[in-house]
């Protein structure tokens, strides 16, 4: 693993500086993009999200797949409908969950790749 490595001159980049501060998104937008990563950051949520990836699943298939209660899955699955990670839809008696949009396929997608192409990184 590498250490932090500073600069070994005080030298800032001005316009780049510049640039990149009228670039950054407002302090509330980023605030919410922490507190999503916050979602993620559980990994019971995570192992949810990652069955849901496969396939749409009835809270009933989920706990079975998580090994978990109906009542923790539910308690889990409420967490990440109020973050518009996940949907359901009924059908009879019956509810369905199923990840949000591409823009959830594409995260869980990119953080999966990621850890698996550091994790091959290091075996080498």
């Amino acid at each position: 693993m590498v250490d932090f490595v500073e600069c070994e001159v005080e030298h800032p980049h001005t316009e780049w500086i510049k640039e990149v501060k009228a670039l950054m998104p407002k302090e509330e937008h980023l605030h919410n993009v922490a507190e999503i990563f916050k979602v993620f950051g559980d990994s019971t949520r995570t192992r949810i999200l990652a069955a849901l990836f496969h396939h749409e699943l009835c809270v009933c298939d989920i706990c079975k797949i998580v090994e978990m209660t109906k009542s923790a899955v539910s308690h889990q699955l409420k967490v990440l409908r109020n973050y518009n990670l996940v949907k359901f839809r009924k059908q009879g008696k019956e509810v369905f969950y199923s990840l949000a949009d591409e823009h959830v396929v594409m995260i869980y997608e990119k953080a999966l790749e990621h850890i698996l192409e550091k994790k091959e990184g290091i075996e080498e």
